[in-house]
């Protein structure tokens, strides 16, 4: 039993610097406040992003030039082990349907050291009622 609620708190401890960490480098692009979150060895599997930390620093200066505006909103969180996946909204530009993305994070002794994505863009119409979120 007393394993079991420190393997809840670990997962909420995860899940809730997980959040912290992506609102500070999607929403605030603030690298130097989120490098507390983040492993020496976080590997990267998004192409388009570097591993280590200096790959994200160059990820958010990226962010900061090309989409200063740039947004997400997390819909949905969720914690398995060492994994916190997020289903999130994501809009790079103010009016537009933007992305829906699944962000998967590994916490290694409660740093985030590997990072992957998959991003859909959200289509002007859909063949269901149902919406992405």
């Amino acid at each position: 039993m007393e394993g079991d609620i420190c393997m809840l708190n670990d997962l909420e401890t995860n899940k809730k610097n997980v959040v912290a960490f992506y609102d500070l480098i999607i929403n605030k692009k603030d690298f130097n406040a989120a490098k507390k979150y983040i492993g020496n060895r976080y590997k990267q599997h998004n192409p388009l992003v570097a591993d280590y930390p200096e790959g994200l620093e160059a990820f958010i200066t990226f962010l900061k030039t090309n989409y200063p505006e740039a947004r997400s909103e997390i819909k949905k969180t969720f914690a398995d082990g060492d994994h916190v996946i997020l289903h999130v909204h994501s809009l790079r530009t103010p009016n537009t349907p933007g992305r829906a993305i699944i962000e998967i994070f590994r916490l290694e002794d409660g740093k985030i050291e590997e990072h992957w994505d998959v991003i859909q863009e959200i289509p002007a119409l859909s063949a269901n009622p149902n919406g992405m979120f």
